[in-house]
């Protein structure tokens, strides 16, 4: 005879049907991004143009404004000593801006002090506005990259409840999950995108506030000398 208790039943049912494992599905960060749909394109298009800007401006810079401190001593030695075309080849042997402003000062050696004073500062204005080439755009993607998150959120309710609407009465969690990935990771991305562009655009300018004021330091000095009595 078979001796079949029922505590053995739910032992033989899960020997005939084991148990499924639920495995959960990880997603990277890639996976994740991914998620945010055909907004995030032009998201990344701008942090991809911002990285650029941010890094070519600031070598730019730099190497523009690096500090030659014997560049105004040398300048003062050849102009008490009367070397004025000492001092403009030396200029032009440089490739830095404040050579080029001072070299248009030494150029007008001569004229009333005005009017040099004039002719360097909008050298200077020049050279400032090369250093500034670009920069603004870094304003403008911090304005925009959150926008177009906000698109994205925008865009990804209009497809929750879509999505919602066909569904009828069979409604599932991953539709619900799907819209919101859009909406959160376009938001969180534009965010991302737009304090980096505040971030840069804010360094950069700093540096060139700093490279500015040691121009017009330059400047001065360069004009001091040329009013010594003994000149």
């Amino acid at each position: 005879m078979f001796s079949f208790s029922l505590l053995q039943v739910p032992s033989a049912v899960a020997a005939v049907n084991p148990p499924v494992e639920k495995t959960e599905e990880l997603l990277g960060p890639i996976d994740i991004l991914f998620k945010g749909g055909f907004i995030m394109i032009p998201i990344a298009i701008l942090s991809i143009v911002t990285v650029y800007i941010f890094v070519e401006r600031f070598l730019y810079v730099k190497r523009q404004t690096t500090a030659d401190n014997n560049f105004m001593n040398t300048i003062q030695d050849f102009i008490r000593n009367g070397n004025v075309e000492s001092a403009l080849t030396f200029c032009k042997s440089s490739n830095k801006p404040v050579a080029r402003m001072i070299e248009k000062g030494i150029s007008r050696i001569g004229m009333p002090i005005k009017e040099i004073e004039e002719s360097v500062e909008i050298v200077g204005k020049f050279e400032v506005y090369k250093m500034e080439k670009n920069v603004p755009m870094l304003s403008i993607i911090a304005g925009i990259a959150p926008m177009l998150g906000f698109l994205g959120t925008i865009l990804g309710a209009i497809k929750l409840f879509m999505d919602i609407a066909q569904a009828g009465g069979d409604l599932q969690i991953d539709i619900v999950a799907n819209g919101l990935y859009t909406k959160l990771v376009t938001s969180a991305a534009g965010l991302l995108v737009g304090i980096m562009a505040y971030i840069f655009y804010n360094w950069i300018n700093a540096i060139i506030n700093k490279a500015v004021h040691q121009l017009e330091l330059n400047t001065m000095m360069f004009l001091d000398l040329l009013k010594e009595p003994t000149r």
